[in-house]
């Protein structure tokens, strides 16, 4: 597993021209500033922009935009849970109040094309998109090691994550991968994967979605568990400064003990299930990733599974980050004489592309 992490995050790499297209949009400040080059998104109520004369993107406040132009095609998303798919345009409003964005949906077939106006306070998100398949793409990857030569501990984790967003539904892959060991002991592995998808529902800021994941832990003797879940969830917040999920549903959970440590049959366990978000920002400096797992075991009454990832990103240039990331996983009745957790704590620096400001995987969005 730890030679397919380098391999998805290599991939990730050679992906970079893909991203590449021409520096034609025009931002127009409050104060008179004015940008040609490429608007790559809004997230936080920042908006970054990429000049082809300036090696770093440049962080915008989205409050202070005057005037905004772009024929790149961007999904926008509102408070309300809108989603919108199209090119950029403004008009002018008087000075003070929040600028009118007018977007040029792309004409699905059979339909005609149309145009929705938009206050400015009102959109949340911006990413974009593209009209070729390979183009609309997002995702990052993460690094971090440590060592010390007193008992020769090594320590490191890999992280990467791509997605593909739609208007009304998005999908991606993670992987998160991380390793322990110190002479005169065994290695202490974990490695997870996860495939998720979620798609809006007609009612505002509700959807559905479900995730199929897979871990290995070392240390609870798991050689290999995959957890099949889905459900119905609501976004609870979402604005420039704040973006909160809830989703609940069911599970099913299958789990290959290591028979060296100890000989456990295969068990198979019907859950309830419960996921949040939490995702908080500040200007162009940091932001905070909770995610949160809860499976009440049905078909095994008393039995609580867990998991968490948490990161907190401090920016130091451009598209390159330190972050401090947290994960977990707890059982409450494990078989056996088996550990009921593993945890640890992580740190490195990641780097994203396209849209994406995360590089480890959630469980749905």
């Amino acid at each position: 597993m730890n030679i397919r992490a380098a391999i998805l995050c290599s991939h990730l790499l050679l992906a970079l021209p893909l991203f590449a297209r021409e520096s034609t949009d025009v931002i127009v400040m409050r104060n008179g500033d004015r940008f040609t080059g490429q608007v790559k998104a809004l997230y936080g109520g920042v908006l970054y922009v990429g000049l082809p004369y300036v090696v770093q993107t440049l962080s915008v406040d989205w409050a202070k935009v005057a005037h905004l132009e772009s024929t790149q095609l961007f999904i926008v998303k509102t408070e309300d849970g809108s989603v919108y798919n199209g090119a950029l345009n403004s008009t002018e409003t008087p000075d003070g109040r929040p600028i009118e964005i007018r977007i040029e949906e792309t004409p699905v077939s059979g339909t005609p094309e149309k145009e929705v106006k938009l206050n400015s306070a009102q959109i949340v998100d911006v990413s974009q998109t593209s009209e070729k398949f390979l183009q609309r793409f997002t995702g990052g990857v993460g690094v971090g090691s440590i060592y010390s030569k007193g008992n020769e501990t090594v320590q490191y984790s890999i992280t990467g994550l791509v997605a593909y967003p739609r208007e009304r539904w998005a999908a991606q892959a993670g992987l998160s991968s991380n390793l322990s060991a110190a002479s005169g002991t065994s290695a202490s592995t974990r490695n997870q994967l996860t495939f998720e998808g979620f798609h809006l529902l007609p009612k505002a800021n509700y959807f559905y979605g479900g995730f199929d994941g897979f871990l290995q832990s070392a240390e609870q003797g798991i050689s290999h568990q995959n957890t099949l879940g889905g459900g119905i969830g609501r976004y609870l917040k979402n604005t420039n400064r704040a973006v909160i999920t809830v989703l609940g549903g069911l599970a099913w959970q299958n789990t290959d003990y290591s028979p060296e440590i100890t000989p456990i049959a295969t068990q198979n366990v019907t859950t309830a299930m419960i996921v949040t978000n939490v995702k908080l920002f500040t200007f162009n400096k940091t932001n905070l990733q909770l995610n949160a797992i809860l499976l009440p075991a049905l078909s095994d009454p008393g039995r609580l599974y867990a998991s968490t990832n948490a990161s907190y990103y401090i920016k130091i240039t451009g598209n390159l980050s330190w972050n401090l990331s947290f994960y977990g996983n707890w059982d409450t009745q494990p078989p056996g004489h088996l550990p009921g957790s593993d945890y640890g704590s992580t740190s490195g620096l990641s780097w994203t592309f396209g849209s994406s400001l995360r590089t480890s995987p959630t469980t749905i969005q």
